[in-house]
C-alpha cells in the first residue's frame, strides 16, 4: 500500500460559528515527504532540516507530511486543496500544540476513502486536560485522482468549542486518513474563501429576516 491515503473539492462546512479574526492556515507545503512536522512551524524544522513560517504552532512525531505522487512524492494522493502536501499519520494520531491557545473553532479539509476519522480539541498539550469538542469524519470514497491518487475527494470540518484550547488531536485509522489547510481563524479553510466568516454570518441573520417578513406577510 502507497504511503497515504483524499476530486472535485467537497463543501461541507460542518458547523457555522465564527472562530478567532486572525487567520492562519497551515498547507504543508515545503515539509519534507514522510518527514515529521515537529517545528516545521514553531520557528524550527521538520526531520528532514526544511522550515516555515513561525507560527508558535508544533506538532507531535507521530505527525507526517506526504507529497503526492504525481508531484514526485510517495502520496497516494490527488487534488489536494493547495499543492501538493497533506499531512497524514502511521502510528497513534497526529497532534498538533498551540502553546500561546486559541478559541472559538477552527476548520480543515479532511480526505479518507474508506474509515471514519475523528478530530478532538483539548484544553492542554498533547491531547491532555479537558476534552473541548469532538467532531465525527464520515468516509468518503475513492476519488479520481490528478490523474492519479485514491483519496481525492476533500470535504471541509470545521470544530468550535468553548473555552481556551492549546491542542488538535487529529485521529483515525493510521495511513488512511489525510488532513490540510488546517486554519485558525476562519470557518473556510480554503485559500480564497468566500464570503468572509463576518459576511456568513450577516448573510444568514439577513435570510432569516427575509423568512420571518415573508411569514408576516402571508399572514396579512
Amino acid at each position: 500500500m502507497k504511503k497515504l491515503l483524499v476530486g472535485a473539492l467537497g463543501c461541507l462546512v460542518l458547523c457555522a460559528s465564527a472562530p478567532a479574526s486572525a487567520v492562519i492556515t497551515l498547507d504543508f507545503e515545503g515539509i519534507g515527504n514522510e518527514c515529521s512536522i515537529n517545528n516545521f512551524y514553531n520557528g524550527g524544522t521538520d526531520s528532514c532540516g526544511n522550515s516555515g513560517t513561525n507560527h508558535a504552532i508544533a506538532f507531535g512525531p507521530n505527525s507526517l507530511a506526504v507529497i503526492d505522487a504525481d508531484a514526485g512524492g510517495s502520496g497516494n494522493i490527488g487534488n489536494e486543496p493547495t499543492p501538493d502536501t497533506a499531512m497524514f499519520f502511521l502510528t497513534g494520531s497526529a497532534v498538533l500544540n498551540y502553546a500561546a491557545g486559541f478559541v472559538d473553532g477552527f476548520s480543515f479539509f479532511y480526505s479518507s476513502v474508506s474509515f471514519p476519522a475523528t478530530v478532538s480539541v483539548w484544553s492542554g498539550l498533547d491531547a491532555s486536560g479537558a476534552l473541548l469538542g469532538t467532531i465525527d469524519l464520515d468516509a468518503l470514497g475513492a476519488g479520481p485522482g490528478d490523474p492519479n491518487g485514491a483519496f481525492s475527494i476533500w470535504e471541509i470540518g470545521f470544530l468550535a468549542f468553548a473555552g481556551t484550547a492549546m491542542s488538535i488531536d487529529f485521529g483515525g485509522t493510521v495511513n488512511q486518513i489525510a488532513f490540510d489547510n488546517v486554519t485558525f481563524g476562519s470557518i473556510d479553510p480554503r485559500p480564497d474563501p468566500v464570503p468572509e466568516p463576518g459576511t456568513l454570518a450577516l448573510l444568514g441573520i439577513a435570510l432569516a429576516g427575509l423568512g420571518f417578513a415573508a411569514r408576516r406577510g402571508k399572514k396579512k
